[in-house]
């Protein structure tokens, strides 16, 4: 699997929401059309943009994560 540093091409803010992710133990990996794709079992997978059009892309792919996160807990599959 490609590191962080790797998969976020030089742009901290997704290098930050990379580790964040792999921390809660999702897998991530870019697709074919260059979008950062997020996995974990049980859970749907979450795409973000590789450039976030404004300073809120991280926070709202974050925020995505976490709520897949806790709606899989809810369904009792976490």
């Amino acid at each position: 699997m490609a590191s962080a540093h790797e998969l976020a091409r030089g742009r901290e803010r997704l290098r930050v929401l990379i580790e964040f992710a792999l921390g809660e133990g999702w897998c991530v990996k870019r697709a074919r059309g260059g979008h950062l794709m997020f996995t974990k079992p049980g859970c749907p997978p979450i795409y973000s943009s590789a450039t976030a059009s404004d300073y809120r892309g991280d926070r709202n792919a974050r925020a995505q994560l976490r709520r897949a996160d806790r709606q899989a807990q809810e369904n009792g599959r976490g």
